[in-house]
Formats: structure tokens, sequence, C-alpha cells
């Protein structure tokens, strides 16, 4: 069996340097490029609460390159018993933000960490110049109304900052992704590329078709791959099987051309037969997510020029051939060593040839594009994707949307109403994050009421209010650490433009231990 992989020549590497052994199973996940891209970034975080510092870790950890936390909070008795970040007794009367900083880099000496604690978040919100110099903001249990100036001070421009808005309570809690249209190349999509068996390129139907699979000895005969089994099989057929009928009689001609009964090459056509007769068709990704809007919504510089001028080459390729471009990467196999390279050598050959066509039909405004990018582009392009944003709170300006959303999602959007009411709440009576803070459930259910149209059965309110109130301003530890690993994760799937992140308003419920989507 042969692990798939591109054609390249197999030499002994050096020993790995420090970095690439340090950050080794990470780099198994999003490769030099996107830990470049980690590497590269930097970080605002308005908050040195248990939360921000369980997030800060879980990026941290993995390299991210700068990270400033901003915060004029002076260490408590209540943040010394409920933040690993901050040495007890020792971190009370001194600047939380700097405390947490100090401890946090000792977790890599390759990142760097800054601490402003001399500027209160109420006086940077509105700041786009300040906030432009990061790549990401997080926020935990801000108050709503400073929330909603950083969200209105950063969507009007292309060129801000993504923000992540987390908001918890107790066992309960919530994050949003404000962002402008996403590009992702390296989605990792499970769909594999098209392998062009129900249209095969000249050399791949040249090759198929002339194999004499009647005159192999056994042992070759066992190792052929599949993909030029299904081909060559079709080429024997009197036509493209369409029918139930046509199709299983197919199948028993796959099985009627071996040699033994246990020849498993033949047993992975059998399993693949599929693909002989269904069309390759390009991804609604593209068709109707991405080539439509590039002169519109996707236009630079919504979306980066070197990727607009990819999309556009694809689009142009895509009219030109009816396909996409050949990717190099095959998957596992049975196969000979000798067989496997060959069928490889084609693709890698097709490839090439290909990538050719798109790099002509690239427009000069995308300006000079680096050729790994380019055959990273074509090597994804079945699962290249525009992700479009959404602005923080306009969910929730829309009554109808919101008991649309009710009906459909109960719980979850229970859970998200309660967080929204608290938050109103505490900035309301004036207590906001004190540990001392109550509200009560008369009060959330009423604020609430007031994000629903009259009438909504709020039944299924009570529990998550009843949960929310027990403790309103309770960051637990445990909590912090789930959310610490779910922020982390998306933040870091915004950086490296790898991989898809969760759209909506993702809630963590840890009473039941699940999360939902609204």
């Amino acid at each position: 069996m042969h692990d798939s992989q591109d054609l390249n020549t197999v030499s002994v590497s050096a020993q790995p340097d420090h970095k690439t052994r340090r950050y080794d199973r990470q780099l198994r996940l999003w490769a030099s490029s996107g830990q470049a891209l980690l590497e590269e970034a930097r970080l605002l975080v308005l908050s040195s609460s248990a939360t921000s510092t369980s997030i800060l870790k879980n990026l941290v950890l993995p390299g991210i390159g700068h990270f400033t936390i901003l915060d004029d909070t002076i260490t408590s008795a209540a943040d010394a018993g409920n933040n690993f970040f901050l040495e007890g007794p020792s971190s009370i009367g001194k600047p939380r933000a700097a405390e947490a900083v100090r401890l946090l880099c000792e977790m890599n000496d390759g990142v760097v960490g800054e601490a402003i604690t001399d500027k209160s978040v109420a006086n940077v919100v509105g700041d786009l110049e300040f906030l432009s110099k990061y790549t990401i903001i997080i926020t935990h249990n801000l108050p709503p109304s400073q929330l909603h100036n950083l969200s209105d001070t950063l969507w009007p421009s292309p060129y801000a900052p993504t923000l992540l808005s987390v908001s918890s309570a107790g066992f309960l809690a919530e994050l949003f992704i404000q962002h402008h249209p996403h590009p992702i190349v390296e989605s990792h999509t499970d769909n594999m590329p098209s392998l062009r068996i129900y249209d095969p390129f000249p050399a791949l139907l040249q090759y198929s078709t002339t194999l004499k699979l009647d005159e192999l000895d056994p042992t070759e005969h066992a190792h052929v791959p599949f993909i030029p089994i299904l081909i060559n099989a079709l080429s024997r057929s009197p036509s493209l099987p369409k029918t139930s009928e046509e199709k299983a009689a197919f199948k028993s001609l796959l099985m009627s051309m071996k040699f033994k009964q246990d020849e498993e090459n033949f047993d992975e056509a059998y399993a693949q037969a599929y693909r002989v007769w269904t069309p390759t068709s390009l991804p609604s990704t593209l068709t109707q997510g991405i080539f439509p809007h590039l002169e519109t919504t996707l236009a630079p510089p919504v979306i980066p020029p070197t990727i607009h001028g990819l999309f556009t080459a694809l689009k142009l390729f895509t009219e030109r051939e009816k396909t996409l471009p050949v990717s190099p990467a095959l998957p596992d196999m049975k196969a000979s060593t000798e067989a496997y390279i060959h069928l490889q050598k084609l693709y890698r050959d097709q490839f090439n040839s290909d990538k050719e066509i798109l790099k002509s039909l690239i427009p000069a405004s995308a300006g000079e594009i680096p050729e790994d990018l380019i055959d990273t582009f074509i090597k994804n392009a079945h699962g290249v994707q525009v992700i479009m944003g959404q602005k923080w709170g306009v969910f929730d300006e829309d009554p109808a949307k919101v008991a649309e959303a009710f009906a459909a999602s109960p719980k979850d959007v229970a859970i998200h109403l309660a967080l929204r009411a608290v938050r109103q709440e505490l900035e309301a009576s004036g207590t906001g994050e004190s540990a001392t803070a109550k509200v009560t459930e008369e009060a959330i259910k009423e604020r609430v009421k007031g994000m629903l149209p009259v009438g909504t059965d709020l039944e299924e309110l009570d529990e998550a209010i009843g949960e929310i109130v027990r403790a309103p301003t309770a960051d637990l530890p445990n909590t912090a650490a789930m959310l610490g690993g779910l922020v982390a994760q998306e933040a870091i799937k915004m950086i490296t433009r790898q991989y898809v992140p969760q759209s909506g308003y993702c809630i963590l419920d840890c009473v039941d231990m699940r999360t939902g989507v609204v």
C-alpha cells in the first residue's frame, strides 16, 4: 500500500531544527505556511480574566508571534483564586494584566507579550488606528455598550482585524466571530479531489486503455492501481453505465477480470466503480459562493489581490476546460511501487500542464504570486471557499429572526439571549463584572422579552436564566479551560486561513456538556 503523496524526489533530510522539533505535531496540522502566519500575528486581548488567560495559553504554546493584554484592573483576592496565571496572594494588589503576561511568557520564550495597564478598554474600543495594529482582537465579557462601539469601529474597514467576542457566566458561554469575507485555500475538506476517472485526461486514458491486463503475470496483475483498472474496464464495456442493471453488469465485468479471488486492487476498483459513471462537477462553493461575486462583494480589497487573482484564473480555467486543474496527490491504494510511481508521474505531468494554463490566466492586477502558493491553491482547488462574515449584534436586532431560531433551537437560543441580557443588566446596574454583582430572574426575563416578538413562549428560557443568575459573573476555571481551547482553535483557523471557522454564535453548555450554533 502507498500513502497519499505528491511525486517528489525522496531524500534523507537533515536533522530537524529546534523550531521544527518544538512544533512538530502542529506543523502536521497547518504546515510551515500556517506556522509562519501564526508567528507573524499580533493579538490584542481586552481582558485578563481567567478565560482570557486560558485562551492565551493555547495561543502562546503553539507560538503566536505577539500578544497584548489591555486591562487596567488591579488583581483582587477573587482573581487570585480562580486564575491559574496569577501567583496567588503575591499577585494581589498588582496590575492583573502585567502579572498574567509575565507568567504566560514563561510558557514559550519565542513569544513576545505586552501588558497595557495605563489605558482602560473604554478608551480604545473607538480608536481604529490603535486597533488596526493587530491581527485579531479577543474580548471577554465586555459591557454591551463597549462591544457595540468596538464592533461599529471595526466593521466598516475591510482592513480591520477580526473580532472574537466571548461571553460566559458560570457553566454557560458563547463565542462570536466578526469578520469580513474570509478566503480559505486549505480547508482540509474530507472530500477528495477528482481522480478524473469519469473524464480522464489524454495521458491517463492512453495508459489505461492500452494496458494489457490479460497478459500480465499474476503478481503484476494483482498490483495494478484501481484507477487504470476502472478506465480499462470501461473501454471493454459497450457504453457508459447509466441504469442500475448496467452498473451491476459493469461491476460483474470488474470481478470477471480477476485472475485470483484475493486480488485487493480489483476489490478497490469494485468499491470505487461509482466514479466511472459519476460526472466530475464543480463544487457549489465555487460556482455559487465565489465566481459570481468576484467583481462585486469579493473584489479587492475585500479579499487580497493575490487570492482574488487566483480565483479569477480558476474561474477562467473552468470555463475553458470544464473541470478543475488536476491535483498531483493520489490516495492510498493497492499497487506495486513501479505502477504507483508511474501513475503519480501521469498526474504530476498533467498538474504541471494545468498549472501553466492557470498561470497564464492570472490577471496582472494580482501582482507577483509565489510559486508555492499557486501549487497549494491548485492542490486544494476542490475545497477552496470564502466564508462570509456578519457584524456582531445584527442577529439580535431582528426579533422575527430570533424567534425563528428560537423555535428551531430553543436551548441554544435561550442561552444566547440569557447571556446577552445578563451583560446588559450588569452594565445598567453599575456593578459591572464585580464578584458580588447580583441580578434577578425577573430582570433578565424582561430584557429577553424585548428581544422577541410579543407572545413568544418563554418556558424554555427558565433553565438558562436560572443557571446564569446563580452566578452571573462567575469565571469558573473548568469553563475557562473549555473556552480556552475552543476560542484559540477558532483564532488559529482565522490566522492561518486554514480549516473552516464556526459561523454564527457558538454556544457552550458545560451543564449538559455540549455545543450548538445559533
